[in-house]
């Protein structure tokens, strides 16, 4: 008799810490709501700033894409003996787009943003040219995107020495050439941002440098 009452007991004391556990262990409606909420503001704050910041790292690496090729050309124009030339523009869709070649001609355009999975229109290419290593009077005037001239090349040519070939009258010829890539604006996807990055090829000696944001103005 004494046994069974004994085991009932503990039994029963076995089902109370059972309980007891299971309510302890659990989560209210409150908890989760309030958590889902705490959760959904942090990620509301730092969305725009991870988005910025995968978007510059996008940037650089197009400006990266743009560097190799002009010193492609100019490696390619001084082993050669040839010239050569890296040409730039945007396509109808607002895609950048650029070709390293050799003559007149460039047959082998190739997206700007293929190698980074960059869609279009997410970034604004544009020059100071004018002509074929000719920048324009006011250096600082880029064409971005759909307001590239197309009877004008917006192109740069290297020379068997790997130097460019400018010409001798007006006042461009000691002007730097610039390539710049931007980030569009939220509210006009066709005019450039303040985050900029931009390649720069110095007139005489072809020496080429890298810059960004108010640097490339």
């Amino acid at each position: 008799m004494f046994d069974k009452v004994l085991k009932k007991c503990l039994h029963n004391s076995s089902l109370k810490i059972v309980r007891g556990k299971s309510k302890s262990s659990g989560f209210t409606l409150i908890e989760v709501l309030v958590t889902i909420i705490i959760v959904g503001i942090l990620s509301a704050i730092a969305a725009p700033s991870w988005l910025g910041f995968v978007a510059r790292q996008r940037l650089n690496k197009a400006n990266d894409i743009v560097l190799a090729a002009l010193r492609e050309a100019q490696r390619e124009a001084k082993k050669t003996k040839l010239s050569y030339s890296v040409s730039f523009k945007t396509d109808t869709d607002g895609e950048p787009q650029i070709a390293v070649y050799q003559g007149t001609t460039p047959s082998n355009w190739r997206s700007l943003g293929a190698e980074i999975e960059v869609k279009p229109k997410t970034i604004l290419l544009g020059t100071n040219l004018q002509h074929s290593n000719d920048a324009k009077d006011n250096v600082n005037d880029i064409s971005y995107g759909d307001d590239f001239d197309a009877t004008k090349p917006q192109t740069i040519t290297f020379n068997y020495l790997g130097i460019m070939d400018r010409k001798t009258d007006g006042n461009s010829s000691d002007t730097d050439l610039k390539v710049l890539l931007a980030i569009p604006k939220v509210n006009n996807p066709t005019e450039a941002s303040g985050v900029k990055r931009c390649v720069i090829v110095k007139t005489l000696i072809g020496g080429i440098q890298t810059a960004k944001d108010d640097d490339c103005t």
